[in-house]
């Protein structure tokens, strides 16, 4: 018995190191990555091409309302964590291993602006840790409102619009600054799945989102449930 413990111990050390080894494998991989990204061209450079496209929306431009559903349904620690948090990843990546898929990424506001402007769509470990490092880099040369706002003029709203302008004009024939609250906290909910709750191919779910969009504002103090009952 006490031969089938030692063994049992030793296999068990032997795969934490593996795994030890595979993770620093990755993130030397994954640091590669982000490197040769802003290799490339730098991040001042992709910002200012976003920045400069004719369709830009600045912050002051968005409703309010708009810019809160966003941080609580997307991101709802958006100002308080320094490019990534450690809870939602922890907790993805519980579900995930449990899985055995990427289904479940954790990822921030921050990220998705790395990922939108430097890398691929596809969930690859090796990506996801190149855009940690992006993410990083992000929160030390912008704040955070300025990411905020890279994030709603890059993000895909479904039906080939891309960035909060383009959705607008799109889905309801309006500026940003002229959508209703109702409509803001629709178009807030549609990034997370944008096949899913486009409002043209399923307007039903597109709804239903949008009342778990109203729901995650009540819960994080944006809206009380008065104003919520009013959208």
């Amino acid at each position: 018995m006490r031969f089938f413990l030692n063994l049992l111990k030793r296999l068990l050390v032997l795969a934490l190191a593996a795994a030890l080894v595979a993770g620093g494998l990755l993130t030397v991989r994954g640091y590669q990555l982000y490197r040769r990204a802003l290799e490339d061209q730098s991040l001042e450079a992709t910002v200012d091409a976003i920045r400069s496209a004719p369709d830009y929306a600045p912050l002051s431009d968005l409703p309010q309302l708009y810019l809160n559903a966003v941080i609580a349904v997307e991101d709802h620690r958006f100002t308080q964590h320094g490019g990534i948090d450690l809870i939602a990843i922890t907790r993805a990546a519980i579900y995930d291993l449990a899985t055995g898929t990427l289904d479940q990424g954790g990822s921030t506001i921050t990220q998705q602006v790395a990922k939108n402007l430097f890398f691929t769509q596809e969930k690859e470990f090796t990506r996801k840790i190149a855009e940690v490092f992006m993410a990083f880099a992000l929160e030390r040369h912008y704040t955070k409102g300025e990411i905020l706002e890279l994030y709603v003029n890059t993000i895909y709203f479904g039906d080939g619009y891309y960035g909060v302008t383009e959705a607008c004009a799109g889905y309801f024939g309006k500026t940003p600054a002229e959508i209703t609250p109702y409509e803001a906290t629709l178009l807030a909910g549609i990034p997370n799945a944008p096949s899913v709750y486009s409002l043209s191919a399923n307007p039903d779910l597109a709804n239903q989102r949008q009342d778990y969009v109203v729901r995650q504002m009540v819960k994080y103090g944006y809206l009380t449930d008065q104003e919520a009952a009013a959208l």
